[in-house]
């Protein structure tokens, strides 16, 4: 089996230093879709760096996403086929606001691993502190298509109930046809996002976006929305990856206040609000 559970997750933990800089995040940004129109006032505090606000997924890719997920398949009992490895949920708890700059240290294992029969998932887990303390903790879990079956644990359940009644919000926010092209450039070069042939490959009709530009276009409308526009009462982002976006296409955006939290649904409004994201609640001040 190309994936020996045991190994992967007894691996000494990888360790490195990241640093980013107002450009980078202004790059992201622009990658989940900031900056239309480009002289709103509200959509400034994103694009320009005199008044930038960070939103808090820019943490899933900042120093270009090092450890990263690539760097996680690469592990001590992890060979896999890159066209078989999809997203499959992303979690970001917030320790402390992200600044526009900074150095820090990240630190990224294989917290487990799981058997979901036709697929393994990964948990990777990266762990990002600066010299005042831990910022964020990011952990992905990526599946792996035909990996499963060896009789393994298969891990908690994601699924949530569904929220009860109509969502307090809907927006709706158009991908560009570009929009995976500029969104790699923020550090994740699998080529699914871009080139055609590999993506036929994976099965796929064509390139997909990233599900983690998704991610990044979901926050920034709850904060937007919801929020205020006050990107630092985010605490904690959690969703899982149920269906993939094309660029080109339109996202609907439900939300649900509860609390101190905002449930959200995701879909592709062209293919009659095909699940995108689900299971997804965004924890807040």
């Amino acid at each position: 089996m190309p994936i020996d559970a045991a190994k992967a997750v007894a691996a000494e933990p990888r360790t490195g230093e990241i640093s980013w800089t107002p450009k980078d995040v202004l790059l992201y940004h622009l990658g989940i879709g900031a900056g239309v129109p480009a002289t709103d006032r509200h959509e400034l505090r994103y694009t320009l760096e005199s008044r930038l606000h960070v939103l808090p997924s820019f943490a899933t890719v900042a120093g270009a996403g090092a450890p990263g997920v690539i760097s996680g398949l690469s592990m001590p009992g992890i060979e896999v086929d890159l066209a078989r490895v999809l997203h499959g949920g992303q979690t970001l708890t917030l320790h402390r606001p992200v600044p526009a700059a900074g150095t820090a240290t990240a630190t990224g294992r294989i917290a487990a691993v799981h058997d979901k029969g036709t697929a393994a998932v990964l948990v990777m887990r990266t762990e990002v502190a600066d010299t005042d303390g831990p910022l964020w903790t990011n952990d992905a879990q990526i599946f792996v298509r035909g990996e499963g079956g060896w009789g393994g644990d298969r891990g908690p359940s994601t699924r949530l109930d569904p929220p009860a009644g109509e969502p307090d919000k809907t927006v709706e926010r158009p991908v560009r046809e570009d929009q995976a092209l500029l969104y790699r450039l923020s550090g994740d070069w699998n080529p699914l996002h871009a080139d055609p042939e590999f993506a036929k490959l994976a099965g796929f009709e064509r390139p997909i976006l990233h599900g983690l530009c998704t991610y990044g276009m979901t926050l920034k409308a709850v904060v937007d929305t919801l929020l205020g526009g006050d990107t630092t009462r985010v605490r904690s982002y959690a969703t899982r990856f149920a269906g993939v976006v094309y660029p080109g296409e339109t996202l609907r955006i439900r939300m649900w206040r509860q609390g101190g939290a905002v449930r959200v649904a995701v879909s592709a409004v062209e293919r009659d609000d095909a699940p995108v994201l689900a299971d997804t609640v965004i924890a807040h001040m």
